[in-house]
């Protein structure tokens, strides 16, 4: 099966350490523009040329007819990679995402052993919070810690804007990663508005997010001023991501799921559209996800990003009659399922496959990231498995 599937995605080999980089194109803060070619229209034939033109993960995302249904996993860099754990040895988190060998090294890894069909960046939703001085650690079996939580006006004033000279390493690390990848695409990200400033009031990870409701709820002027600062943090990064090579994004809003569909529309919708408004003229698929968002799902679709992301709560068809048409679907294998043993992993994906084919377009992923003790040979399993399934079943 494994020669099968790397006939399907014609997997293009890894250049070695002494490829050239591709030239970074001049950042622009309106102006970014990495796929000139980009169309929403859905019935278009694939386009010309080879190379990521013909990429399934980036067809997929535009709702384009696609040679096999596209893999990739959330956190599929790292967490579960017995080479990540060596070359992560020793070294925090934030300090792995700040070295551009760390990250090109890392991000490439489930690259070679499962031959997905996009690459995500190896980085953290914290890295421009921490490049524009916000006092915080990312703990081992903790997450991020925030030393002075921001809580008021004062605290407000201190998060300044992000400019690309804030994360240079994102940049070379991007710029290597283009030249490594070839006609494999890579996914930049950011956290989502929501889940940054849960962490910032709070202080660290939470389950019920009292803090930040209180702030949503009793103070909307200081929580509407945090929120507009978090778009206009995470709309930074992407384009720092972009204009150095990334062909799509993904916004991660984790923990938006905890907000009613009521106080989404009116308190986080606003900054999360305008964070895809801002992208859109960059040409790139937009991507957005969180979890636990079964009932956001309509107002999520109405954000304004081209594919939306689904956790494993609800089926893809059902997904399908949530959002609105005119978004592809990304989903939506429950992480867990990958330590019952085979036949269900089987049955299960083929489930989520055949449900996907309900929407415009399907890109098969797990309904969350990679859970950590995941054996990597069932996800080099699950992704020939996906490739050759879904070209069998091709009506």
């Amino acid at each position: 099966m494994r020669d099968f599937a790397r006939r399907v995605r014609k997997f293009v080999p890894l250049r070695g350490a002494t490829g050239c980089f591709p030239t970074v194109r001049p950042w622009d803060d309106r102006t970014v523009t990495a796929d000139a070619s980009r169309t929403d229209d859905a019935n278009a034939s694939p386009p010309e040329g080879g190379g990521l033109a013909e990429s399934p993960f980036l067809l997929a995302c535009r709702r384009r007819p696609v040679p096999h249904t596209p893999v990739w996993f959330m956190r599929q860099a790292g967490r579960s990679l017995p080479e990540y754990l060596r070359v992560r040895d020793g070294v925090p988190m934030l300090e792995s995402c700040a070295r551009p060998d760390l990250v090109v090294e890392i991000t490439m890894q489930p690259v070679r052993r499962y031959g997905v069909d996009a690459a995500v960046f190896y980085s953290d939703i914290m890295v421009p919070l921490k490049a524009i001085g916000v006092d915080l650690d990312i703990k081992p079996g903790v997450g991020p810690v925030i030393a002075d939580p921001i809580r008021d006006a004062a605290g407000l004033a201190g998060l300044r804007p992000l400019v690309p000279d804030d994360v240079p390493y994102v940049t070379e690390a991007v710029q290597g990663l283009v030249g490594e990848l070839g006609a494999t695409p890579l996914i930049g990200f950011a956290g989502g508005p929501f889940t940054l400033a849960s962490y910032l009031i709070e202080g660290g990870p939470s389950k019920n997010h009292e803090r930040t409701k209180a702030m949503m709820y009793g103070e909307p002027e200081l929580w509407a001023d945090l929120m507009s600062r978090l778009a206009d943090l995470t709309i930074a990064f992407l384009k720092v991501q972009v204009a150095a090579g990334a062909s799509a994004v993904q916004v991660f809003d984790s923990w938006v799921g905890a907000v009613a569909p009521q106080d989404y529309r009116e308190s986080v919708l606003p900054h999360t559209r305008r964070i895809f408004a801002e992208i859109e003229p960059l040409g790139v698929p937009r991507i957005h996800f969180g979890v636990g968002t079964g009932e956001l799902l309509g107002p999520m679709g109405e954000a304004g990003a081209d594919v939306v992301g689904v956790d494993w709560r609800v089926p893809l068809d059902e997904a399908v009659a949530r959002v609105d048409p005119g978004k592809a679907l990304q989903g939506n294998l429950d992480p867990a399922i990958l330590f019952a043993p085979w036949e269900t992993v089987e049955r299960r994906a083929r489930d989520v496959l055949a449900r996907g084919r309900t929407a415009e377009g399907h890109i098969f992923n797990l309904g969350h990231g990679v859970l950590p003790s995941t054996n990597p040979d069932v996800l080099a399993r699950l992704t020939d498995l996906v490739h050759e399934a879904s070209t069998e079943d091709a009506p």
